[in-house]
């Protein structure tokens, strides 16, 4: 039988061993609340206070933390029970300089490290849908893809590069606060005009964002800066919303002084996706603290 300790119960990790339980693994848990590690055993699972002691006899090494601090200071503690088969999988998002820190000193202790992000939320653990990412040795990779697509509905692999797949997460969740902050941007402009938030939503049943990740989106991939609508009049659509809006919109402002900058610059003619290549040397200006 498979045996994996999972640190973190959380609202993924505790979607993450229910359904390894409900597969037949052997689960050991550690979360730094030990009553959290403790709920799981109605589910089959097994607490452990002891970080090391979780860890011993795990073919499958698991961490689904909070940040950066925590994935080293539970690796620290749980390595001396960490046996020199077990492949350990960080699925927490943290920094790709940690990630090629923790790759190293594992290398030294002679573990085999994966890097798993995932695209998932709670219901998707239970699941198996959402996608994980993946980055580290293919030897180790191999070994654990089975385990690791059981866990989610798509397994993307990136390689070697153990940082990359921390990348691409950062990269995601990028996009998901730009799309958020945008959104709640989007209601700011209509309640002003009076428009519930809910009859602004109406707008995505005849007009679809997702064109300017297809269209502008891939043009600036390519640095194809074709124009079809300029800095200038970008600027001058930002300003008509900042004006009627009578409140702060936070993406729109930051985007904004984006625009001047590139305009300073003499890009103003330039399309839109020409934003990206606004002067560095000029730095734009912090919201206040």
């Amino acid at each position: 039988m498979t045996t994996v300790a999972f640190y973190g119960a959380g609202m993924l990790g505790t979607g993450f061993v229910t359904a390894m339980r409900g597969r037949g693994l052997d689960v050991h848990v550690w979360n730094r609340s030990f009553e959290k590690a403790k709920a799981l055993e109605s589910v089959g699972a097994r607490a452990f206070d002891d970080p090391a002691q979780a860890a011993r006899g795990a073919d499958y090494v698991q961490l689904c933390l909070s940040d950066d601090a925590a994935v080293d200071a539970t690796l620290a503690a749980a390595l001396p029970g960490i046996g020199s088969d077990a492949i350990v999988i960080d699925h927490t998002t943290v920094s790709p300089e940690g990630v090629r820190a923790r790759h190293d000193l594992l290398a030294q202790a002679h573990r085999a490290f994966l890097h798993a992000p995932v695209f998932m939320g709670p219901p998707n653990t239970y699941d198996a849908t959402g996608v994980m990412m993946c980055s580290g040795a293919h030897d180790a990779f191999t070994r654990a893809s089975e385990h690791l697509d059981a866990m989610t509905g798509e397994l993307r692999y990136f390689g070697e590069r153990i940082d990359l797949a921390a990348i691409y997460k950062l990269m995601g969740n990028a996009m998901i606060l730009a799309v958020v902050g945008g959104l709640d941007d989007m209601f700011r402009i209509g309640e002003a005009g009076g428009v519930s938030r809910e009859d602004a939503y109406e707008l995505f049943s005849f007009f679809s964002p997702a064109g300017q990740i297809d269209g502008r989106g891939k043009r600036m991939a390519v640095g194809d800066d074709t124009v079809t609508w300029t800095l200038s009049m970008a600027r001058k659509d930002a300003r008509l919303m900042q004006a009627y809006a009578h409140a702060p919109l936070p993406v729109i402002d930051a985007i904004a002084r984006s625009l001047d900058t590139c305009i300073t610059n003499g890009l103003g003619t330039e399309d839109l996706t020409a934003i990206s290549r606004r002067n560095p040397s000029i730095p734009l200006q912090q919201p206040e603290m």
